[in-house]
């Protein structure tokens, strides 16, 4: 079965790495209705897909994404309501509930401009790999309004409180170096090697088995609301839904290759999985 194909976004594999790219370059990626149909569509089918096993989104052109688009959006949604409605709840859709929620590991590709409304998708994919030059702001100050949908509670979550209220409430911009030390990014690549470099980290995940990188990465998602007690049994119902889910765990193929194959040991070779 080919692949589909979109009118704002186009889907690129190499091996089981899927990108996403948001293909609106003569708008910087901003987000129009029609995008956001697209890529709710897009995500519910890569969910499923087998032949995915890691999912980098990024942008074409000069901008990763310049968030809503104001016109499209916004303006000419005025006087629709059906389809006003329609574009907001597709918008949230994909941008939050289906990458925080995605199976696979979602990386994060900032190639350029990073703003408004982009945050969410910043803020809910898994690992974000960005170029040093790349910009981001909130510019939403500048033209009364605040930061909304929930990108500010995004800010607040992945920010210290002060950070996040200075950018938000300054408008001033900030690159991808800036990014990494607010905790937005895990690293900043020079923009010429930031596709080898995306590359390389996402053949890193392949390595792991990715039942344990999901239920991970939805065990480090989860309890950062609850308490150490909660956390505490949710971690170890976790641990048994894993080992019923996936025989090389149950068999603790791991362990034994640290304890009795001495094949792995941690930070001097890699793990290797069965899967």
């Amino acid at each position: 079965m080919s692949d589909k194909t979109y009118e704002n976004i186009k889907i690129e594999r190499d091996g089981a790495v899927t990108t996403v790219m948001l293909n609106r370059p003569e708008k910087r990626n901003a987000m129009s209705p029609g995008l956001h149909y697209d890529m709710e569509d897009a995500l519910t089918w890569l969910a499923r897909d087998e032949a995915t096993r890691v999912l980098i989104l990024t942008g074409a052109g000069e901008a990763w994404c310049a968030g809503q688009d104001l016109k499209l959006y916004f303006r000419e949604t005025a006087n629709n309501p059906d389809e006003r409605a329609r574009s907001n709840t597709s918008s949230h859709h994909w941008r939050w509930e289906l990458l925080s929620r995605f199976p696979k590991p979602t990386v994060a590709m900032v190639n350029g401009y990073c703003f408004g409304g982009a945050f969410t998708q910043l803020c809910a994919v898994d690992f974000v790999i960005t170029a040093e030059d790349a910009i981001y702001g909130l510019s939403e100050v500048n033209w009364g309004i605040i930061p909304g949908g929930i990108v500010s509670w995004n800010l607040t979550d992945m920010m210290l409180p002060r950070h996040a209220l200075y950018y938000a409430a300054t408008g001033e911009p900030f690159d991808g170096k800036r990014a990494v030390e607010l905790g937005l990014a895990n690293f900043a690549y020079p923009k010429e090697s930031l596709h080898e470099e995306t590359m390389k980290f996402a053949q890193k995940l392949l390595k792991l088995n990715p039942s344990v990188l999901r239920y991970t990465k939805d065990a480090v998602k989860a309890v950062r609301g609850m308490t150490a007690e909660q956390a505490r049994d949710y971690l170890g119902a976790k641990q048994d839904a894993l080992a019923r889910h996936d025989k090389e765990i149950a068999d603790k193929v791991g362990m034994k290759q640290f304890l009795d194959d001495k094949t792995y040991r941690p930070g001097l070779g890699p793990y290797q999985s069965k899967t």
